[in-house]
């Protein structure tokens, strides 16, 4: 009768004259609080050592410093993928993403780039993820299956205008961002069917988690939305002919998904507090065999912004190796396209499969190797020019180019090693092997290239002045005070 005893004693204490029914409405009150005391205990017995870890190390994150160089690549990689958003807005994709936030914009809180429209954080992160992945210019995973930026960098934008963070901050966010989006790859990719939305989705939650600065129980439900959204996501989308569904698996949804589920735990949802452990959690869903360790793997030491390739061509990664091949030719032994017989391109067998004779001209390597004959480079612009497939004196060339599936090649993925060999009209052979991309991890783009690919890619829709403007200001982010400073510089004048 203990419980009995402590609501009269409450009672007396306040004054109060006990009827039956306020006894028994007091004690089912003491009932239900011991109970979900009891639960709260059992929950937090339950939370396993790789949560514990995980939740800690995201939560603390924006406080967290970087290295140096972890600080350089994260901003390479902002510049590089804002740069896409603004060349996206001039494609099919790009302008679709800015009509449906005209259209449906909530709230003037976030950045449409490249445009006038301020609207809600979710609509923000839906268009800017579109218009990063209208084409092939945005960052990519050399083995595949992982475009991180496009929906990490507008997931952080979006709520960092929400919430006004630094400049500081919002690259702590992104950085998280990519740890967190790509172990979840090496961890459970391997069970999902398109793990593109998986890598987003994680990435995007987590560096949202950061930037609406959740504490440690914030982020396990963090983790737990997260986790319900980044299975989604088929094949389908490698039908499509113009890229918008291809953007909206890729970057669009994801974004999406990471700033609903950072949002949704910030105005006080709960969730599971532990979806690594327990029955039918994130792990066993998606590969049973796997040790959710990997996602607190070397934590704090592996930053994978810094192992994430920036292309310096804005083609299909698989084009990216042929293009510096026949580059370092041109370099190594200048010819002309007329002195040209055959170019033979060998490539792992994936590769070739996804760039083989494509309808879209930025994917389509027969077409691309065509131009660098003619142009002995492929500026954004060219890429994208769909006419020029027509173009007889492109033909001409494209029908000199062979691509051949390499099962060799294929073993050393997730290296993109591809072979170009150049037959002029006189016989002489010219080959060059290219073992590591520009761009990679291996063999990294310089600031001033990042730089330049980036003016290649914005000044046509900014503007000269304005591009460099915007530049200088994301190479400047540790002095921004307020993300939002970048809002005049992100929108179309």
């Amino acid at each position: 009768m203990g419980h009995k005893q402590d609501v009269g004693k409450l009672a007396r204490n306040n004054g109060a004259v006990l009827t039956r029914r306020s006894l028994l409405q007091a004690t089912a009150c003491f009932i239900v609080t011991a109970t979900l005391q009891r639960e709260m205990a059992i929950a937090a017995e339950e939370v396993s050592p790789v949560m514990v870890r995980l939740s800690t190390y995201m939560s603390e994150a924006r406080d967290r410093a970087l290295p140096e160089n972890v600080v350089r690549e994260a901003t390479h990689h902002i510049l590089d993928t804002i740069a896409a958003m603004v060349s996206g807005s001039e494609l099919a994709p790009g302008r679709r993403a800015i009509e449906f936030a005209r259209a449906y914009g909530g709230e003037k809180i976030a950045t449409v780039v490249a445009s006038q429209v301020l609207c809600g954080p979710i609509e923000a992160a839906v268009a800017n993820g579109e218009l990063a992945h209208s084409d092939e210019s945005d960052d990519d995973y050399a083995g595949g299956g992982a475009h991180p930026g496009c929906a990490i960098v507008p997931a952080a934008l979006a709520l960092g205008e929400q919430f006004g963070i630094s400049g500081t901050h919002f690259l702590r966010a992104v950085t998280l961002g990519y740890d967190i989006g790509m172990r979840a790859m090496e961890t459970v990719g391997a069970g999902v069917k398109d793990t593109h939305n998986l890598v987003g989705t994680m990435g995007a939650a987590a560096a949202g988690g950061c930037v609406a600065d959740l504490n440690s129980q914030q982020m396990r439900w963090l983790l737990d939305y997260s986790a319900q959204q980044a299975g989604a996501g088929i094949g389908s989308w490698r039908r499509d002919t113009e890229h918008i569904e291809k953007g909206f698996v890729f970057a669009a949804m994801p974004a999406r998904n990471g700033v609903m589920a950072a949002l949704l735990v910030h105005s006080g949802w709960s969730g599971v507090n532990d979806v690594l452990s327990g029955q039918e959690n994130f792990v066993l869903s998606y590969a049973p065999k796997t040790n959710p360790a990997g996602l607190i793997k070397q934590l704090g030491e592996r930053y994978d912004v810094t192992l994430t390739t920036l292309k310096k061509w804005t083609t299909g990664g698989p084009i990216q190796s042929p293009l510096d091949g026949m580059e370092n030719l041109l370099k190594r032994h200048p010819f002309e396209a007329n002195q040209v017989r055959q170019v033979v391109v060998r490539a792992a067998t994936s590769a070739a499969f996804t760039v083989d004779n494509r309808e879209l001209p930025d994917i389509c390597l027969q077409h691309i190797m065509a131009v660098m004959l003619i142009d002995k480079t492929v500026s954004f612009r060219a890429a994208h020019d769909k006419a020029r497939m027509e173009d007889p004196a492109v033909l001409r060339e494209r029908a000199k180019v062979q691509l051949v599936p390499d099962e060799e090649l294929e073993r050393l993925i997730p290296k993109r090693v591809a072979v170009v060999e150049v037959t002029l009209t006189d016989g002489t052979r010219l080959i060059e092997r290219v073992a590591a991309v520009r761009g990679t991890p291996e063999n990294p783009m310089s600031r001033d290239e990042v730089v330049a690919k980036a003016r290649d890619l914005m000044t046509s829709a900014l503007g000269a002045a304005h591009c460099t403007a915007l530049i200088d200001k994301i190479l400047g982010l540790a002095d921004v005070k307020d993300i939002r400073e970048l809002r005049p510089l992100l929108q179309r004048v």
